[in-house]
């Protein structure tokens, strides 16, 4: 059996945001074992075809395919309240392009119970399978080798505490209020990791880099960095924010708790259908930086913390993931 894993971010060289990360993630997954041939993007035709994005290749790529396209949505109607200028006026539109991105794939894989519901309310005749973004554990665990690198990159010293922030940057992911935290807590160094995919189509942008320009000087975004630097910086960090107003099933948080660290996020709704272990959360600003602080000042709660992220990070072993995809295409490819 042979699958074509496709997704245009590789076209598009955007390297750094979480669907090409699961779009990587899904090859080298279905590469660990010598049951099924993969093939990406053009490299060839395969028994079925799986997306990871639903741009003109997607449905270009999709004529081959009839009766055995998989898509997985990383990205419902949401994902685009701000992220992108005009979304309100935007959103009828939108709401009629992902209805027909999900209804042209035969599968849908939805990556949480909120995808799954976007889906369903767009009324998308599509087929729904859910399986979340896996992640390979070991990859992430820190080493002494990985946290010197990684605080060389940031630019950090031996004793800092480091809170950090991984997201594209803008309001959707909440880097204005990472700022005004890190304010409150000047006895650590703050860093955000993340691009602009969007560029100047970035919602609210101007004010959004007069926030960071005028951010006290512990508190620094830094830009992309290679994903294979990523465990590195990950290693480099003590505490992990994730303020993100909107989320699906996000690998940043993840990523971090596997890299051994408390992750506190913004108490959303699609994380209480999502995560079937209990995580750290924080309802506004005033919550993110009591939990900062009480993390840094309090062994015990920062072990706790941890022991929170080890836990957390058990409902996405790849393993099983797999099993399913597999599965899921056998069942396509037989058809």
């Amino acid at each position: 059996m042979k699958i074509n894993v496709c997704s245009e971010t590789e076209m598009l060289h955007i390297r750094s945001e979480g669907v090409h990360i699961s779009f990587i993630d899904c090859v080298e997954l279905l590469k660990e074992k010598k049951d099924v041939e993969v093939c990406v993007n053009s490299e060839g035709i395969g028994d079925v075809m799986h997306s990871h994005t639903y741009g003109p290749y997607y449905f270009w790529r999709g004529l081959k395919y009839k009766g055995k396209r998989v898509h997985t949505v990383h990205v419902i109607p949401d994902s685009t309240k701000g992220s992108l200028p005009g979304w309100k006026f935007l959103m009828p539109l939108t709401k009629w392009y992902f209805k027909k991105v999900f209804s042209y794939a035969d599968v849908c894989i939805a990556i949480s119970p909120m995808v799954e519901r976007a889906i369903k309310d767009l009324g998308a005749k599509t087929k729904i399978v859910r399986l979340s973004n896996p992640i390979n554990i070991d990859k992430w665990k820190r080493t002494p080798r990985l946290r010197k690198k990684g605080r060389e990159l940031l630019k950090l010293k031996e004793d800092d505490f480091c809170v950090l922030g991984v997201g594209q940057m803008e309001n959707r992911k909440g880097c204005k209020d990472f700022i005004k935290i890190g304010q409150q807590i000047p006895d650590a160094q703050f860093r955000w990791v993340g691009g602009r995919p969007l560029g100047i189509f970035t919602e609210g942008i101007r004010k959004l880099n007069k926030s960071i320009s005028g951010a006290s000087s512990h508190i620094k975004f830094v830009g992309e960095f290679d994903h294979a630097n990523m465990p590195s910086i990950y290693a480099a960090a003590d505490l992990f924010l994730f303020p993100s107003y909107q989320e699906n099933c996000p690998l940043a948080p993840i990523e971090a708790a596997a890299s051994g660290m408390p992750v506190v996020y913004r108490n959303l709704p699609e994380y209480e259908m999502l995560y079937k272990n209990n995580y750290l959360k924080a309802e506004n600003n005033e919550m993110f930086i009591t939990l900062a602080k009480k993390l840094m000042d309090d062994k015990e709660e920062y072990k706790r913390g941890l022991e929170i992220s080890a836990k957390l990070i058990t409902q996405f072993e790849r393993n099983e993931i797999r099993k399913d995809l597999i599965s899921l295409y056998s069942s396509m490819s037989a058809k």
